[in-house]
């Protein structure tokens, strides 16, 4: 549970560093957003048929969910 929550923090900080927006989110909106974007990304990896074995596999995927979870939240704002 505590890995789950550091390593979703680790994802969503790095997702917020690359795709700034205007919402801070403190630290529990980016550990959420992490959490879910790990879900997603490695949903969106599985489908390209692509599985991870390694902690780096799985934060490079759970940071590009995070990326696309970004992006959808900035095109419904606008």
């Amino acid at each position: 549970m505590i890995w789950t929550i550091l390593v979703g923090f680790a994802a969503g900080a790095l997702a917020k560093y690359i795709m700034p927006g205007e919402e801070g989110g403190g630290f529990i909106l980016t550990t959420l957003l992490g959490i879910a974007g790990a879900v997603i990304g490695s949903f969106l990896i599985g489908l390209l048929g692509i599985y991870t074995d390694s902690i780096i596999g799985d934060l490079v995927s759970a940071v590009i969910g995070a990326l696309v979870l970004l992006w959808a939240w900035n095109k419904f704002k606008k």
